[in-house]
């Protein structure tokens, strides 16, 4: 089985792919022993981000263990993660 994505910390509710992911494909995410299975709502361009589970608006995205923006708007486990529903939290100016 190819490496389709990555889970880089086990605290995070969102993947990266390595590769395009096709709309309504599987993918088999490594998590410690276990594996998370989703079935993708949407293409994934490589190098971008997908829920791991359904992310509420106003919640945290979690990437690498750390929190990296929130939900602008509901987000459903296997979508697209990127800036059309995330606001970024990090190096802005606005917020203290």
């Amino acid at each position: 089985m190819a490496l389709e994505a990555l889970l880089l910390n086990p605290k995070d509710n969102v993947a990266t792919a390595v590769r395009q992911l096709e709309s309504g494909q599987g993918v088999i995410i490594k998590n410690g022993q276990s594996n998370i299975d989703i079935v993708l709502l949407e293409i994934i361009p490589s190098g971008h981000k997908f829920a791991l589970r359904d992310i509420e608006q106003g919640e945290k995205i979690i990437k690498y263990g750390e929190v990296i923006g929130q939900a602008t708007t509901r987000i459903n486990e296997g979508e697209h993660v990127h800036v059309h529903n995330v606001e970024g939290l990090r190096g802005r100016g606005d917020r203290q």
